[in-house]
């Protein structure tokens, strides 16, 4: 026979975490670098990665409080890190050895607490750094005192994105051009949110991975005909997991958008137009 009193008491405690759970959205204050999205506070633009000493203690809790700005980094020290693009940083990396391609960093001799001095920024007016594995995204969100966005969280972040796709203005996402642009220079790059840059510009790693990608189908173009790059497994290196890239790059023409989801690519790839956001 079925104990009525613990089906009660799992009733209250899933009353009680619904209730936290709503409680924490609405007095979740998100720092003044990120938007609050739901229960969750996202970057603002793409990630800038930084080269930071980690003897400049007061320049990193900047950071990691959201409150850094370029004109901080600048006076700073710091350094932005892979900011070309192009075909050039495929197999290899534009980052410090002490900060490879699989993530395993090493810390900088004699700090404290051990960093590798490497930091991702949401700040706009600069290019969004590329040229980054996943793994090394994972590490630079979490020195930073963030996370790379679940893919479900993306998507909510995204949504009211205008995509303006093969023939964008010079204020429209920019879907169809020979380079990046500045983060949050794309003024109507916007979702309802108030996100910038999630169409277009560079992709975007997310935390899921999957099988990796064999084949790409289009949405239909009620959802704007954006590319869908999923499911396995993959042919060459059917071995390998694939993570996720979403929105497509600034060469993405049609198929960039809020739908745009690329799986044919494993962790440990660094395209040229492979960047990210981070959250809290």
């Amino acid at each position: 026979m079925k104990n009525p009193s613990v089906y009660s008491i799992i009733g209250v405690v899933a009353v009680c975490l619904a209730a936290a759970e709503s409680a924490g959205a609405g007095t979740l204050k998100c720092p003044p670098d990120s938007v609050k999205v739901g229960n969750v506070c996202i970057d603002t633009y793409e990630a800038s990665v930084w080269q930071i000493p980690p003897s400049n203690t007061a320049l990193v809790k900047l950071v990691q409080a959201g409150k850094a700005t370029l004109a901080n980094l600048t006076a700073g020290g710091a350094t932005q890190l892979s900011t070309s693009w192009g075909s050039s940083c495929l197999g290899s990396t534009p980052y410090p050895a002490n900060f490879p391609i699989d993530g395993n960093w090493t810390p900088v001799p004699g700090s404290s607490p051990p960093s590798p001095g490497v930091y991702a920024v949401s700040i706009p007016g600069v290019l969004p750094t590329a040229c980054t594995t996943w793994f090394q995204a994972n590490q630079a969100c979490a020195l930073s005192g963030k996370r790379l966005l679940r893919n479900g969280e993306w998507q909510r972040a995204a949504a009211g994105t205008p995509d303006a796709g093969a023939s964008p203005g010079a204020n429209d996402c920019n879907t169809n051009s020979a380079n990046p642009s500045n983060t949050g220079s794309r003024t109507n790059c916007k979702s309802a949110w108030g996100v910038f840059d999630m169409v277009g510009n560079v992709d975007e790693w997310v935390e899921d991975w999957g099988d990796l990608a064999d084949h790409c189908t289009i949405w239909s173009p009620a959802f704007g005909s954006d590319l869908s790059c999923v499911g396995g497994p993959g042919s060459s290196y059917s071995n390998l997991p694939g993570a996720w890239l979403r929105g497509n790059a600034w060469g993405g023409n049609i198929y960039a958008g809020v739908f745009a989801v690329d799986g044919r690519f494993d962790p440990s790839f660094s395209g040229g137009a492979t960047g990210f956001r981070c959250a809290r």
